[in-house]
């Protein structure tokens, strides 16, 4: 019986070995070389320039005084369903995981009192006031490094100013227009 096993010990360490000794020979026999320029040219439209990404997001979100007036709130409402998961948006109504949303715009930043805001949130100070409800809104981990919303963000101009215009909807007296 023990030999068996030796055998099977042996079998299992020359396979090892091997592929081992293989793997070594791919290395010396096969030497690739990168190409000097691509090798299929994807052609862009006359004029079109290209996009950077990191441009893009440096430039941040469009001026939302423009954006508002054309703002629908009752789009703004069917966006922030998605927002649901986290907030609730009656008034008087019990935070979620975030804070219940009624009179944020116009409100101080942390406006309901004993819900455990991330201090990087905190830090922020001042008001929901439209500019800034619209920065954070189109990426609240660039406004606020270290919040904890995970959200990624509204990019869509004309989406996050209908949710601007139906945060501003929830309230007793709306805040006046940008």
């Amino acid at each position: 019986m023990s030999m068996e096993l030796n055998k099977i010990f042996g079998a299992v360490l020359l396979a090892g070995l091997i592929a081992m000794l293989t793997g070594f020979a791919s290395e010396v026999l096969v030497h690739p070389k990168k190409l000097e320029k691509s090798a299929y040219v994807v052609a862009a439209p006359a004029g079109a320039a290209v996009a950077d990404k990191g441009a893009a997001a440096a430039a941040g979100p469009a001026a939302i005084g423009p954006l508002m007036a054309s703002a629908d709130a009752a789009a703004g409402q069917t966006a922030a369903k998605a927002c649901a998961a986290c907030h609730s948006f009656d008034k008087g109504g019990a935070n979620k995981v975030g804070p219940n949303l009624f009179g944020v715009l116009g409100g101080p930043k942390g406006h309901v009192a004993g819900f455990g805001y991330s201090d990087a949130l905190v830090k922020t100070g001042g008001t929901w006031s439209y500019d800034e409800l619209n920065k954070f809104l189109y990426d609240p981990k660039a406004y606020a490094p270290g919040t904890k919303m995970t959200f990624a963000g509204l990019k869509k101009d004309a989406e996050r100013a209908n949710v601007i215009a139906y945060l501003r909807s929830l309230s007793d007296s709306p805040a006046p227009l940008p």
